[in-house]
């Protein structure tokens, strides 16, 4: 039995899961928290008050013999920034100080990459059964606030992540309705190019709500318009009161607003063609998985098959699109299981 503990760090929130992997090697979650983040100045302190919690309800004795934390932000040279945090933190000191033996720091994205490996049926819904090759190149994509990216491949003691800022790449148009969005977003930015997140993105969601309405696509509803207006107007501000992207999502989901559709269905179908991309660069046969916080939350519109279409339209390339199995993750805690795979491979 080995005593792992993982942690998936946000600027907001912090959760922390102690587990046990058992000589079967079966990973058995035995106590978890949640933290805000910004009530700690450094995530020593969080930990040393969460393992002191859980050595009481558990009756332990003895501290993890590893940890890994997935991290919202780079990490370089075992040492991490958080964007939104005063916290700098580096592997050998959180070793020292936590008395862990080994301590890893992972990017968030990457720990999705590690936790796909640890989901079973009921965490994804398939899309595309396609023909599973198990020893193939695994690809993740996740849209949320940003557009994450990586890959993993096989190896003897299970899989290696790598890290990837596919999600800055050129934002292709495939339509003549995504070229003037192209346009559209140069102008309204002033900028040289438009990178794929700008566009496959929540961010993104709302940008191309913003197009269709200024081109007048179709009239906008006053209750989302309303929600957008005020949006619109606490841009630099910290703090936001409200969710454009979820009220854009949810209209179109309850097809109340023929914009928000729209809307709606130009991310899916860019989302889509993105994800085909990732596909005809990695040949992903162990498996495409779908992350991110926005896939789950529309899963019906994602079912309704212009995703699929737009993943699988690469021309001469479609039949080796239609082998590559395509899942959605269901399990919105994947980081956190990731941290933990990782955590066990140490």
């Amino acid at each position: 039995m080995a005593l792992l503990l993982a942690g998936d760090i946000g600027g907001t929130k912090t959760i922390l899961r102690l587990v046990e992997k058992t000589v079967e090697g079966e990973m058995k979650p035995l106590y978890e928290l949640r933290y805000p983040s910004g009530e700690f100045p450094d995530l020593v302190p969080m930990v040393q008050h969460f393992l002191a919690e859980a050595a009481v309800k558990l009756d332990l004795a003895s501290v993890p013999e590893t940890a890994c934390f997935a991290i919202a932000g780079p990490v370089l040279n075992n040492t991490a920034k958080l964007t939104n945090l005063p916290w700098q933190l580096e592997v050998k000191r959180l070793e020292q100080e936590l008395g862990i033996s080994h301590v890893s720091l992972i990017n968030d994205f990457v720990a999705i990459g590690y936790g796909v490996s640890g989901l079973d049926g009921t965490d994804l819904h398939t899309l595309q059964v396609g023909k599973l090759r198990e020893r193939d190149p695994i690809a993740v994509i996740g849209a949320g606030t940003g557009l994450g990216k990586c890959f993993a491949i096989p190896d003897t003691n299970g899989i290696r992540v790598f890290s990837s800022e596919g999600g800055h790449g050129d934002f292709a148009p495939r339509s003549e309705l995504e070229f003037q969005l192209l346009k559209y977003l140069l102008a309204k930015h002033d900028i040289p190019r438009i990178s794929i997140e700008r566009v496959v993105s929540g961010q993104g969601i709302v940008a191309i709500y913003q197009f269709l309405r200024d081109i007048k696509f179709a009239p906008e509803s006053a209750e989302v318009g309303k929600i957008i207006k005020q949006w619109e107007s606490e841009i630099g501000k910290t703090e936001k009161t409200v969710d454009p992207g979820a009220t854009i999502a949810k209209a179109a989901l309850e097809k109340c607003d023929r914009l928000s559709e729209q809307t709606m269905q130009m991310f899916v179908e860019a989302y889509g063609a993105v994800a085909g991309n990732m596909g005809v660069t990695l040949l992903p046969y162990g498996g495409l998985y779908i992350a991110g916080g926005i896939a789950a939350k529309i899963l019906p519109l994602m079912e309704e098959g212009s995703f699929m279409r737009a993943f699988t339209h690469k021309g001469r390339m479609d039949s080796l699109l239609e082998m590559i199995p395509v899942h959605i993750v269901l399990n919105s805690n994947v980081g956190l299981i990731g941290a933990a795979v990782c955590a066990a491979g140490l």
